[in-house]
């Protein structure tokens, strides 16, 4: 038992062995072809290397090939057949190849094993060799404008393809340059053109090519496959069939300058830039504690939006002005990429007088005349009204009323009659305050289950509605601090800064007023002709 157990485990271990060593045993025969010899500049290229053995993907070593084409990630099958009981197995790598050039090539020998396959001599003819064949598909790329160009200048980058059959299906990768933004402009074109006495349909893709580096670069082409349907005319076109085709189109050479030497402020190349503003409300005239907004557009052509720089407004110091973040965003108008930068200004005028806004400048390349311009936003005069004494009567405290001097001997009984008369009112409004607070601290859990909504503040400020305006405030801050806010007055206490708390208590001082019929300030507290500390 013992003994044939052992020999079982013998001839187990043979087999294992035998089973692994039968690839490299069986391994005699090593081939390569390709299907077209010569080829076309930019045509696609199948090179075929079979092995008679099953072996492993990485057991064939191509990275010479990259010498002389580019090469696309090979396709690796294997496949056993037994035939009258003989079995054979078979390894097969399948590589696309693009000539990098043309001219006449040899495909060296693989080596497996230290078995080798034969070198293949190849010819690539270009493409103005073929004018007397017509080409069923083929892709041209070429550059709108010239080939040397300035680091960070946006140029425009076609691929065209060409096809006289049905195309079923396709795809085009993009094109590659190292150190550079590459962006697709807008939609496919499609369209017709006579190449060579053939009439082709077209499609026409647009890309925008940003070099961030100087030096000579060549851009890599994209690739085009797809499949075109195949017909029998013999067949009367009722059975047609699809093959695949692969295209790459020329590559191009350009030369990055360096940004010029003599050029001054920050770089930014393009083919237009403006300046522009506009104020809201449109007014030539400002008054003091009044906010008006600045919108100041700057736009240029060719150019990415995140290329545009910031503006520097230098506002005089009898101003004070909020800014917002500035809003970048880029469009595409008849084949070319208009970015815009948006810059929103509230401005505030703190004493009356005579007041100038200076000029904005911002220097820029023209690409188009290749010398250096600068775009310029006038300077702008205003006059400052002083504020009306109305409005600045409604924003005081209002004055404690005290008794005239005494001129007659009623003056004791009027005295006390008022005094009488004020000790009922203080009660009357003592309970009368009970009902607000118990409203208000209702209001308070109700707003805090509620969250800080800034379009319901700006409603509130534009329909000077001022109890509303201070519920969101009070959302505001219960948002921002981690302590409990319930008043306007402890919101104003703790925000950091004072032109803020100073119009949180005016607020809240407005609102009391407002509650006892004393003063009509509040509603126009929240007003935008008369809240300089806020802006949206």
């Amino acid at each position: 038992m013992v003994k044939s157990l052992f020999n079982l485990t013998y001839y187990c271990f043979i087999s294992l062995c035998l089973s692994l060593s039968f690839p490299l045993l069986a391994l005699s025969s090593l081939q390569s072809q390709v299907d077209k010899n010569p080829a076309l500049a930019g045509e696609a290229i199948t090179l075929t290397v079979t092995a008679d053995a099953r072996l492993a993907a990485d057991a064939l070593n191509y990275r010479h090939l990259e010498q002389h084409f580019r090469v696309m990630v090979p396709s690796v099958s294997q496949s056993t057949q037994v035939i009258n009981g003989v079995s054979t197995q078979s390894t097969r790598w399948t590589f696309t190849l693009f000539p990098l050039a043309s001219g006449t090539f040899t495909i060296p020998a693989f080596e497996i094993n230290g078995l080798s396959s034969d070198p293949i001599a190849l010819t690539v003819l270009a493409q103005s060799a073929s004018t007397d064949e017509a080409r069923e598909l083929f892709v041209e790329a070429t550059l709108q404008g010239s080939s040397e160009i300035y680091v960070q200048q946006m140029l425009y980058y076609d691929v065209v393809i060409y096809f006289s059959g049905d195309l079923q299906r396709g795809n085009l990768t993009e094109p590659q340059l190292e150190g550079a933004e590459i962006q697709r402009v807008g939609q496919d074109v499609e369209g017709s053109a006579l190449v060579n006495g053939v009439r082709y349909r077209t499609i026409t893709r647009r890309y925008s090519i940003t070099p961030q580096r100087s030096g000579s670069v060549t851009i890599a082409p994209p690739l085009f496959s797809g499949e075109v349907i195949e017909r029998d005319n013999s067949r009367y076109n009722y059975f047609a069939r699809s093959k695949t085709v692969m295209q790459e189109a020329n590559p191009i050479a350009i030369e990055v300058k360096p940004q010029p030497a003599d050029f001054t402020g920050n770089w930014l190349v393009a083919g237009l830039v403006t300046l522009t503003e506009e104020w809201q409300p449109a007014q030539s005239e400002l008054k003091v504690g009044e906010p008006v907004t600045r919108i100041i557009t700057l736009s240029a052509v060719d150019v990415a939006s995140s290329q545009l720089p910031d503006l520097n407004q230098q506002l005089p110091a009898q101003l004070r002005f909020y800014q917002e973040q500035p809003q970048a965003k880029g469009a595409e108008r008849s084949g070319r990429q208009v970015a815009q930068k948006i810059f929103t200004t509230a401005i505030i005028a703190n004493e009356a007088g005579d007041l100038i806004l200076p000029e904005i400048r911002l220097p820029w390349w023209n690409s188009q005349t290749n010398r250096q311009e600068v775009a310029v936003l006038p300077a702008r005069a205003f006059k400052v009204e002083a504020a009306s004494t109305s409005a600045v009567s409604d924003l005081l405290p209002v004055p404690t009323l005290a008794p005239a001097a005494a001129i007659n001997p009623w003056q004791w009984n009027y005295t006390s009659s008022l005094l009488l008369v004020g000790w009922l009112l203080s009660l009357l409004l003592f309970a009368y305050m009970k009902k607000p607070q118990r409203q208000l601290k209702i209001a308070t859990e109700e707003t805090a289950r509620r969250p800080f909504a800034d379009k319901l503040l700006k409603q509130a400020c534009t329909a000077a509605d001022p109890k509303l305006a201070a519920a969101q405030l009070l959302l505001w801050g219960q948002s921002q601090f981690l302590s409990p806010v319930r008043s306007l007055e402890q919101l104003g206490n703790l925000v950091a800064d004072p032109l803020l708390a100073a119009e949180l208590h005016n607020l809240a001082r407005q609102l009391c007023a407002r509650l006892f019929n004393v003063s009509g300030a509040g509603a126009r507290a929240c007003g935008s002709n008369s809240a300089p500390g806020w802006h949206w």
